[in-house]
Formats: structure tokens, sequence, C-alpha cells
């Protein structure tokens, strides 16, 4: 021991005690998933608080030199009977809808046994807590100090990982203290509820202003109740209900109809006394909203709600089978990641940035080795065998990958659901900002994208190209085979009209029908043109109608295609739509590539549109339409952007202006202040700041020059977007403007210039095969649950988080995100 002690006295200056601040990574490796839960343990590097897994530790020694480091180890405690005697407290169940909180969901509640020690390298001497006591106090006080410090220090991982989300806090009702309540003489009493229409004895809701009783909403599954008490709203505008059976002396559930949300009512004893109830006297009896939800949290992962759930499906592991723990709803990362790392380039170490390079690598590394494509330990022997495969896999948890991709974004940073689409995207940008040199992945992806418009006053025409990394697919409804006439067309009325017998009968709602939409018909509503009604015409110098066609100026070795279900009502209120589509498993786009300017055609003057401002000299704020800004601000955009819509439309009206707002609700510069033409500010403003290195860098790497990016940025406000929009629009502009290169001018090289350099696109047939698909359950991008499909040497796979099986039925008429493969002759 004497020698061991003098090891640690030798190393003592390279021992540090945590800080406040300091990130401690003890959960996880940083080049592999190794764990403190896997074979051989972590070792925490006690000067720089990295961990790595027993194949990489050496490494770190040999070139960091550091020697002292803390092996962490943990086995899990089995669930049996005898276990619960023994001290430990028993696992929780969640009681609110919160994460990280107490009574929340906690995402680390497994139960281990841990051994800590601490490990001097390169011979790998063991030093334990009892150890450290017989050795010489400035010794043991120091290493004491750094273990103590490491083991209450909170991991990276898991700080970014639990972030306290409460779903429970709940607004005061704006309806609440003002409300008006009818003495109609109504007393409800104290139990034998029923819905006034369809005699529904569960899931009742009282109407706080006239105490009439009905049933709640249809749930997507078509349990729950009957939309009565959403119907008696709409028909007569009272708000506020509460939910029988929930009542409390503590409170209740209270849903106000018309701010569509769960709320607070300070003045509920009052409101229920009206009608007969005393609060403090009433005992609960049916679940409440918080718990309805928490339950389906808990189920999320089991097979019973995934579309599979009839069949006993095969699990599967090996190379690229491996399942992803979900992080907390982080399984549209998961889906999206699994389908990445199936193409090609993305499993090719191709990523330049250091830092993005180690974790998107060790990411694929972890998908496709199969090193951790194991099951999942057994939860205990005391526990009742299970007659079906589980499909559970130790998996990979992604949390430094997770924390990178989503570091200083508003939404992918959080423990929310996401839109997987938008994920992907997002993605996409930041393999393209990491990207600028050497082979980018993303361009397996991109395409160009031809737009002509037609002036139909002077029949000339219009040519731009913008880049796109996915195929928008619109859904158009009244192309649906089962409804309308026919034998298979009155199958939505048919299943309507069931539902309104059952809702008048108080009969169980029948099984929801869905929309069948031939591809066909989405491929059609994609191709055909579109009607332009305030199209200023350079060539007539007026405004008038004109048509918009789009096609693919090439075609991408990828093809993803987005499958619009996701909408407005005319109420302007989110909804999905629920139809299905027969999406083939091969696909033959050639007929919709572009051909550029017909023979005989003649193109629209480049001549800028009348600016919309004063005719002074100066340049001063735009004359704009006060009420169309109005409304569009009644509606809780913000005002700039209604200003921005309401210019860049023209004057011409609210709906012009609302689709220019929908169109662009996702720039960058939404809600930046307009900026007018001939000007580098808004009004009030200071100047606009100078061109950013990043975007130039950016545009750069896409195969233009410096000048021809920084002339785009400035004509575009220096918004990277627009400015890549900009420059395919206006390539006949940047061949003739002088290049860098060399210092030489355009007319210095014109009888050696090259065309101007374009994007780089791959091109090739048009012709693709289905490999993968992500599909959505629920009623919003915002909840739910997504699952990816992937094909793999000619088995469908489902991948549903850490379980992977071989899929029986792969329901590709239901995805939202469908991914093709170029076929080569």
């Amino acid at each position: 021991m004497a020698e061991v002690s003098d090891v640690l006295m030798s190393v003592l200056s390279t021992i540090r005690v945590p800080r406040p601040g300091d990130r401690v990574h003890k959960d996880e490796c940083a080049l592999s998933f190794s764990s403190p839960e896997s074979e051989g343990g972590l070792y925490v590097c006690m000067n720089s608080f990295l961990g790595f897994g027993s194949q990489y530790v050496d490494r770190h020694h040999t070139r960091s030199g550091q020697r002292a480091y803390l092996h962490i180890s943990r086995t899990r405690k089995k669930e049996d009977d005898e276990n619960s005697g023994s001290g430990d407290p028993p696992k929780k169940k969640p009681t609110r809808l919160a994460i990280g909180i107490e009574g929340g969901f906690n995402v680390e509640q497994e139960q281990y046994e841990e051994e800590v020690k601490v490990v001097l390298f390169p011979d790998r001497q063991e030093v334990t807590s009892d150890d450290l006591a017989t050795m010489p106090d400035v010794v043991r006080e120091r290493v004491s100090l750094a273990m103590a410090g490491l083991m209450s220090a909170d991991s990276v991982s898991h700080t970014l990982q639990v972030q306290q989300w409460d779903g429970e806090v709940r607004a005061e009702s704006r309806h609440a203290v003002e409300l008006k309540q009818l003495n109609n003489g109504t007393k409800i009493p104290p139990s034998g509820w029923r819905c006034e229409v369809c005699d529904l004895q569960e899931n009742l809701w009282m109407n706080l202003s006239d105490g009439r009783v009905f049933c709640g909403r249809r749930y997507f599954d078509g349990s729950g109740g009957n939309n009565h008490a959403l119907l008696h709203f709409q028909q007569t505008g009272h708000p506020l209900a509460v939910k029988l059976g929930t009542i409390t002396p503590d409170g209740a559930d209270v849903y106000s109809y018309d701010e569509d949300d769960m709320v607070l009512d300070p003045k509920l004893p009052e409101h229920l006394s009206h009608f007969g109830i005393d609060m403090m006297t009433m005992e609960k009896t049916e679940h409440t909203m918080t718990e309805l939800e928490i339950a389906v949290n808990q189920r999320v992962g089991e097979w019973e709600v995934i579309q599979e759930s009839g069949a006993t499906l095969r699990p599967l592991s090996g190379p690229g089978l491996t399942g992803m723990k979900n992080l907390g709803n982080s399984c549209y990362l998961n889906s999206v990641m699994q389908v990445l790392f199936t193409v090609p380039d993305f499993q090719s170490k191709s990523v330049t940035v250091y830092h993005f390079y180690l974790l998107v690598s060790k990411l694929g590394y972890g998908l496709l080795s199969g090193e951790y494509s194991k099951p999942a330990p057994d939860p205990g022997e005391g526990s009742e065998p299970s007659s079906e495969p589980r499909g559970d896999q130790v998996g990979i948890a992604a949390r430094m990958f997770k924390a990178l991709v989503g570091r200083g974004h508003p939404e992918f940073s959080t423990n929310r659901q996401q839109d997987a689409q938008e994920f992907l995207l997002h993605f996409i940008n930041m393999v393209e900002r990491n990207c600028r040199s050497g082979v980018n992945p993303s361009e397996a992806f991109r395409f160009l994208v031809e737009e002509r418009i037609v002036c139909q006053q002077s029949q000339k025409a219009k040519y731009t190209q913008r880049v796109d990394y996915i195929l928008q697919l619109p859904v158009p409804m009244d192309q649906a085979t089962n409804t309308g006439e026919g034998l298979m067309g009155n199958e939505l009325q048919e299943a309507e009209r069931r539902r309104e017998e059952a809702d008048s009968s108080g009969a169980p709602a029948p099984a929801p029908v869905r929309a069948c939409i031939p591809f066909t018909a989405c491929m059609a509503a994609l191709s055909e043109p579109e009607t332009l009604t305030d199209f200023w015409s350079s060539a007539a110098q007026a405004k008038t109608t004109a048509t918009k066609t789009t096609r693919f100026a090439s075609f991408p070795d990828h093809m993803v295609i987005q499958v619009k279900k996701f909408t407005f009502g005319q109420d302007w209120v989110p909804k999905k739509l629920d139809v299905s589509i027969d999406v083939p498993d091969t696909l033959d786009l050639t007929a919709l590539r572009g051909t550029g300017q017909q023979p005989g055609e003649e193109l629209l003057p480049e001549v800028a549109p009348p600016p919309l401002m004063t005719p002074d000299v100066e340049v001063k704020a735009p004359v704009l339409d006060d009420s169309t800004v109005s409304q569009l601000c009644e509606m809780g955009f913000p005002l700039e952007a209604c200003r921005k819509a309401v210019y860049y439309t023209g004057n011409t009206g609210i709906d012009a202006a609302m689709n220019w707002v929908m169109g662009h609700m996702d720039d960058p510069d939404f809600s930046s202040p307009l900026v007018l033409p001939g000007t580098s500010s808004a009004p009030g403003t200071t100047p606009t700041e100078s061109i950013s290195e990043e975007h130039l860098a950016t545009i750069v790497s896409m195969g233009f020059s410096r000048d021809q990016a920084t002339r785009a940025l400035r004509a575009t406000s220096n918004v990277l977007e627009r400015a890549v929009d900009w420059i395919f629009s206006h390539l006949d502009d940047l061949e003739s403007m002088e290049v860098s290169e060399g210092g030489r001018s355009a007319a210095e090289s014109e009888g050696s210039r090259e065309p101007p350099p374009g994007p780089k696109v791959r091109d090739g047939p048009g012709k693709y095969e289905l490999f993968a698909f992500i599909s959505h359950m629920g009623t919003s991008t915002m909840c739910g649950h997504y699952v990816c499909h992937i094909k793999k040497d000619q088995q469908w796979v489902i991948f549903n988080d850490q379980k992977v099986c071989a899929s029986e039925k792969p329901p590709k008429d239901l995805g939202y995100l469908y991914f093709y493969r170029r076929v080569t002759e």
C-alpha cells in the first residue's frame, strides 16, 4: 500500500476537486456509448472529468499523461420479492405530468448497485475508500474530496437530459372571475350522472354556466366520449366545464373550450355551490386528465400502441440493428437518425469539424457496429416470464448527441415532442455548416427545383431555381376513393352515419374509417400549375394573372417525400389528416424533370416592380393598409411580420397577406423589422451588420465564389436562406460580375471564362425504390410517438426506440416521411 500511496502522492497535483460549473462526464464515454453499466464500467479522468470506456482509457492515458481515474461500475438490482425488504425504496409511479421534479417522470429510475474506486495507470492499481483510510492525511483528504465531488456532481448528460418540465402548470381562465351562471334551478346530485344526450356514465363534464351534463371528447382511437360537451359549447358559447368525478376539496379538472386548454378557476367552490355541489364533501371517482395523460406516456413504448400490435414480432439484433433509448420524447430524433445511418454518405466518416464529427461518428458506430445490439437484461427472476419475445435491447442513449444538435435551439434543446421533418432539416443544416470542405453527406438529399412562371397577359416566362432537400406532397382530400359515388365511394359517409347513430343512441363509437387517397392523385396535385392572381408582370408593367409550374432541375441520390398531413382548419387550429395513401415501392419521377426555356419562348424582362413607398426623393416608411396589419396582429402574429406581409403582397388584402405569413413563418427574419429596397436597415434602426462570415462560407461551399456570395447576402439583408434563393434566380447576372480569383475581372478573362459555378448537386435518373419510412401516431407533431421502418436485406424492420423487430405488415400507407434511393440501370 505504501507503493500506491507514493504513486498517489506523485500525481496529487493533477487530481482536481470539481467546482461549480465544471462539466463532469460520468455517465457516458466520450468516444463510445460505454457507461458505468457496461462491461468494464467507466473511467472518469480526475483532471479533465472526461469519461472513457475500458477500451479507450489506455489511449487517453497515453496521449494525455493523466494517471488517476475514478472507476465507476454499476450492476442492476433484481426486482424480486427479496429486494423489497432490503431497505431500498420501491420505484415510485409518476403522479405528475412532469419531468425532473418531485412526483414526475424519473428518467433514471433503474436501481443499481454501484462500486467506486480510484485506478492508477498504466498498471491499473486499484484504490478503494477503505485503502485511503491508511494513507497520509494530505493524500486521503485530496483524493476523498475529489471522489466525493465527482460522485455528487450532476453529470453533463444528466443535466442536459433532465430539464424540469411541468405539464400541469395551468393558467387562470379569463372567464372565471366574471362567469355568468344561469338561475335555472338546476341542482346536481352527488352521484348517478349521465350524459343528457347519449346516457354515457363516464368522462362527464358539467357546464359551469347552466349546470348541464354532457360527455367529453372522443379520443383518436374512438374511445372516450361522444363530443356532446363540446357541441353544447358550440351551440351556447358557455366556455367553462368541470369534470365530474374529479371534484375534491383540493380542486377539480376545469376545461375552457374557448381557450382550448385546462385552466384554473379561482372561484370554483362558488361556481359549484351555485348548482348544489359542496366541494368539501366530494370524493374523487374518475381519473383526472393528468392521470390519463400520464398513463398514455407510460404506455408509449409498448407494442399495443404501435401499428403492428396484432402481430408477434421477432426481435432482431446485430450490426445495423441497434435500438436507441428514448430520452424523454426523443423518438423523433431516434427515428430520423436510424434512417440517416442507412444512407451510405452518412455511414462514411466524412464530417470534418472535430467535435461535430466525433459525436456523429460515435452515433454512427453505435448504431452500425452491433456492439450495443444486445437483449436488455431480464427485469428480474421473480417476475413472470413473458410468452412473447420482448424485443427490447440495451441500445444506446444518444445524450451527448442530442445535447449537441439541440444546443441553442428553442425547441430541440427541450424534452418536448418535435416534428421529425423539422428535425431532419435542422440536422441537414448543421451538416451543411460543419462540412464546408471535403465530402458533404447531405448532398445525398440536395436537389434543384425549377419554377416556371408564365404571365398570362404577355405569355412571357420567368425561370428560377432553388435548392431543396424534401419533396412536400400535397394531400387532395377531394380525391378520396371511399367517398362519393360507387360501391366503395360511400364508405366514409356510411362511417359518419354510424358514428352519428352511436352518438344519438349512446352506443359505443364505431371504429374510425380513414380517407383513402391514391398516390397518383397526390402526384397530380403536385405537378399541376398554380394560379397566381396578384403577379406583377415586368412585361405588362402591371399586376396580372400568371401560372407557376414546379419541376425538378436535378434528381438527388436519395429522395425524401413528406406527406403534408398536418394542416390548418378554417379556424386556423392545427389538425392532422387521417388518411391512407397507397405509396408505391418504386417511383419514376422522370416526367417531372424541368426542361428550361422552350424554343421560341420569350423571357420576362428583369425589371423590378415599382417600390411601395411615398414618392419622395428619400426612402421613407411604406404606405401600408393599417386595417390589414391590425387583422393579422389580432391573430397573434408579430407586428413586423404583419407589416412585411402587407408590404410584400402590395396591399392586396387579408387573404394574400395571410398566405404570405403562412409561407414565411419559418424564415429566420420573420419577426425582424421591415427593410425597404435601397436601404440597409429598417426605419429607425441602425445600419445592417456586416456580412456574416459563416453565411459566406456556407454559400461558397455550395460552389459559388466569395464575391457572388457577398452580393447575394447584401441583396437580401444578410439572411442566408433568402440569399441562396436570390443567387439561384440571378445566375445570369452573376455570370457577368467581376470574380475575385487572381484579381481578374470578367472582361480580362472573357476568352477563357467558364460558366458560373452552380450548386453542388448530384443528378441522375429519376427512378427510385422505397427503403425506409417514418410514421407518426397522434393528433399533432407536438405530441404522440414516432417509429420508423427500414428495409434491411429485403426484410422490413421496425425500429421503435429500443425495440428492433422484423416487421410483418409494414404500414406503408400511413407514413409521414418516405425515403427513396435511386435505382441504377
